[in-house]
């Protein structure tokens, strides 16, 4: 039975399902699998939002933490080198990617969570990074992601205390951008990504990474990254759509075709089985 699931919603919106219950835990095969669906997105042109979901009664409880106090140092090493990496992945897909964040949202769940270019919570979410509390530290982008997302000083708060953050206080602090009510965040989050999907592909992915890679260097180097990809952006046919709409109906009425390239094969079912990499170093083992 596949772990993670890949449910087309209405044309270019998916779902990226995680569907290990009870907790979607993160073990090896979860991680190969989410590894492996999010290079299928990756590749499919037509896909022009990501939606990550895990369900009403969760987001993902992190990793299963029996399993990770049987491993030695070296396979610690490995499996959290896997972990991340797949991780990056998420947060380097081209299109927007949003979350619907439901239950509990905890450690490496929270990590996922961050890789997300925007963050539904439903009223009764709860999200955190516990690891402190087990004598250990997140490892998959908490202590960078999150710090870059609400600031030092309130990252060191969360990480250090291991505290659990309510929704409520979560949009305060910018944790998450939107909450709705309990039974609809998933509701929600697709109307978001519709609303993203519309736009111009091409443009949307140059602007995630402006703002992802930009952010990580000098102002200099970001302006610089920015120039570059505004003069790139003008060279496609959705800009030279949107650029004669304005001119002839005024703003906001633009019809954005997108890319025309054809989409890389895959499975009927949509969901690769492997992963090409399999080099997490715990094959057959849960994690």
């Amino acid at each position: 039975m596949p772990r993670i699931r890949l449910d087309p919603e209405d044309g270019p919106v998916v779902t990226l399902r995680l569907d290990h219950p009870p907790l979607n835990a993160f073990d090896s095969a979860q991680r190969a699998e989410l590894a492996a669906a999010v290079r299928l997105l990756a590749d499919r042109r037509s896909v022009r939002a990501v939606v990550l979901y895990g369900g009403e009664r969760l987001f993902a409880a992190g990793a299963d933490i029996k399993a990770l106090a049987a491993m030695d140092p070296e396979e610690v090493r490995a499996w959290n080198r896997a972990l991340q990496r797949t991780f990056d992945e998420v947060a380097r897909l081209p299109m927007p990617v949003v979350a619907a964040v439901t239950g509990h949202a905890l450690g490496g769940g929270m990590e996922l969570a961050l890789c997300a270019d925007h963050r539904v919570a439903a009223e009764d979410a709860v999200l955190g990074q516990p690891e402190v509390l087990l004598g250990i530290m997140p490892g998959s982008g908490g202590t960078q992601r999150l710090a870059r997302l609400i600031g030092p000083a309130r990252a060191k708060d969360l990480l250090m205390t291991g505290r659990g953050v309510g929704a409520t206080e979560a949009l305060r602090i910018g944790l998450v951008d939107e909450v709705v009510a309990p039974g609809s965040a998933h509701t929600a989050a697709l109307a978001y990504a519709r609303r993203l999907a519309a736009g111009p592909p091409a443009a949307l992915e140059a602007i995630k990474e402006a703002v992802d890679h930009g952010g990580d260097a000098g102002l200099g180097a970001g302006l610089a990254l920015e120039r570059a990809l505004f003069t790139g952006v003008f060279g496609t046919a959705d800009a030279a759509t949107g650029l004669r709409s304005f001119l002839e109906h005024g703003p906001g009425k633009a019809r954005f075709a997108g890319p025309a390239r054809p989409d890389t094969g895959c499975p009927s079912d949509g969901m690769p089985r492997d992963d090409p990499e399999g080099t997490d170093g715990m094959k057959g083992r849960s994690t």
